[in-house]
């Protein structure tokens, strides 16, 4: 029996390293891409593999928390890190490189939220 594909529009924050949702083994590609984002001690925990959606709110998690850490580190530079000894030209980098990360932390967060809306969708649908 020849299953069709069935795929939904993905917004502009879908990660490009997941495939469409209702496209064969889309699940396996978000779960892959999930992975990656959480550190590698939960990436392996068995529940977490069988329910992707447990594993995405646990990226949402982890991605937020880093977004606190980068947002941190920004808005203390320029008092901590001239009493480390640092150039100017260094903080200066630095500030830039931290503001970038949170930029860039931010559209991870959508593309998880995205993730996740999609696979509890699935999960939903299964019932």
């Amino acid at each position: 029996m020849i299953m069709p594909l069935t795929t939904t529009r993905t917004s502009p924050d879908w990660p490009c390293q997941v495939k469409a949702p209702g496209s064969y083994d889309w699940e396996r590609s978000a779960t892959r891409w999930l992975r990656e984002l959480v550190p590698a001690r939960y990436a392996g925990y068995p529940a977490l593999i069988r329910h992707p959606v447990l594993l995405a709110r646990h990226a949402q998690i982890q991605v937020q928390h880093e977004i606190r850490v980068a947002r941190t580190a920004l808005q203390t530079a320029r008092a901590d890190l001239p009493r480390l000894g640092l150039h100017e030209a260094a903080i200066e980098h630095t500030i830039k490189l931290y503001a970038a990360e949170v930029l860039q932390l931010q559209h991870i967060a959508r593309s998880v939220r995205a993730v996740t809306e999609a696979l509890a969708e699935r999960g939903a649908a299964g019932r």
